[in-house]
C-alpha cells in the first residue's frame, strides 16, 4: 500500500512539473494576416464608345430578362460620359444608377462590397461621403486598370449587379 502511494505521489509530481514546464514554454505568435492586394490604378478614362459598349451589353441582358434598367457609365472620377434608361424604367433609378457608378469609380470596388459590410455590421460605412451601399455598381477595367464605371438601376440588387457585369464583361 506504501508503494502504491509513492508511486502515486510520483506521478502527481512529474504531471504538475511537466504541466508547469509546458506553462512556460513560450507561445508561437500568432500568424499575421496577409496584407491586402494593393489597390487596382486608374487607367485613362473611359471613352464614349467603350461607354456606349458596356451600356448596351448591360441593356441587351437586362431586356433579356424582361428588367426595366437605368444604366450610367462614368469616368473614373465619377463623371457622367453615357446614359441609357430602357422605357418603362421607374425614374428614381436614373439618379441611383449614376449614383452607384460614381461610387464603384471613386471607390475602386463594387457597390456590393459596401452592401456587404453594412450586412455584416461595419456601420463605419455610413460615415463615408457619396457611397451608396448597394448592389449595381462595378469599375470598368480594361488592361488591368480602371477606366470608369457602371452603375444599373431598376431591379433587386442582384439583378442590378447581373446587368452591370454583362456590361463590364463587354469590355474585357
Amino acid at each position: 500500500m506504501r508503494n502504491l502511494l509513492v508511486k502515486s505521489a510520483m506521478t502527481c509530481a512529474a504531471v504538475l512539473f511537466c504541466s508547469a514546464a509546458l506553462a512556460q514554454q513560450p507561445t508561437a505568435p500568432a500568424p499575421t494576416p496577409a496584407a491586402p492586394p494593393p489597390p487596382m490604378l486608374y487607367g485613362p478614362a473611359v471613352t464614349l464608345e467603350m461607354a456606349k459598349k458596356a451600356a448596351a451589353a448591360a441593356a441587351a441582358e437586362a431586356k433579356k430578362n424582361n428588367w426595366y434598367m437605368a444604366i450610367a457609365v462614368v469616368t473614373i472620377g465619377g463623371y457622367l460620359t453615357y446614359f441609357e434608361k430602357l422605357d418603362d424604367t421607374q425614374l428614381a433609378s436614373v439618379k441611383i444608377a449614376e449614383h452607384k457608378a460614381r461610387t464603384a469609380a471613386t471607390f475602386r470596388r463594387p457597390t456590393k462590397v459596401f452592401q456587404d459590410g453594412l450586412a455584416a455590421g461595419n456601420t463605419f460605412l455610413l460615415t463615408l461621403d457619396d457611397v451608396i451601399a448597394s448592389e449595381g455598381g462595378i469599375p470598368l477595367v480594361v488592361n488591368g486598370k480602371i477606366v470608369g464605371a457602371i452603375g444599373c438601376s431598376g431591379g433587386t440588387g442582384a439583378q442590378d449587379g447581373q446587368v452591370c457585369q454583362a456590361g463590364a464583361n463587354a469590355l474585357k
